[in-house]
């Protein structure tokens, strides 16, 4: 792969699943099961080139370490996702965050500027992390 090959969509969607990972500064093992699994199984990754899972987490950690690396993920994940796929980001988003069976302090604040950033109307987003809270319920 080429180092400066510039992000595809499904890029954009894997950086912004793991910055909901670590965006509390403690990736679960059920979060990147979550992950792993979104990317082996759903249709919108079909032939995503594994091989760039590694760039895009560097470059998510590195920028998350900036002062304005937020705004500068967040730019080029609009950059590379076309605007049909918000919705899919967003529920994503909130399938990593739930994976652990909780969403709350930085996790929650994430999925708020995601939420912001992708413009995404409210009531949509409250049936996505209804969803999302649904599917992740336990007993």
């Amino acid at each position: 792969m080429i180092e400066d090959a510039p992000m595809t969509a499904q890029d954009a969607l894997v950086a912004l699943m793991i910055a909901v990972s670590a965006s509390d500064e403690n990736i679960r093992t059920a979060e990147l099961v979550k992950m792993s699994n979104a990317i082996n199984h759903l249709p919108i990754f079909a032939g995503y080139d594994q091989e760039r899972l590694p760039r895009m987490s560097r470059m998510v950690f590195d920028l998350l370490e900036q002062e304005d690396g937020l705004e500068a993920l967040f730019g080029l994940i609009r950059d590379a996702l076309p605007e049909r796929l918000f919705e899919t980001a967003y529920a994503l988003s909130c399938d990593v965050a739930a994976a652990d069976g909780k969403i709350a302090g930085a996790e929650a604040r994430m999925l708020q500027e995601i939420r912001e950033e992708l413009e995404l109307d409210r009531l949509h987003a409250a049936a996505i992390e209804r969803g999302a809270r649904a599917r992740h319920m336990t007993l």
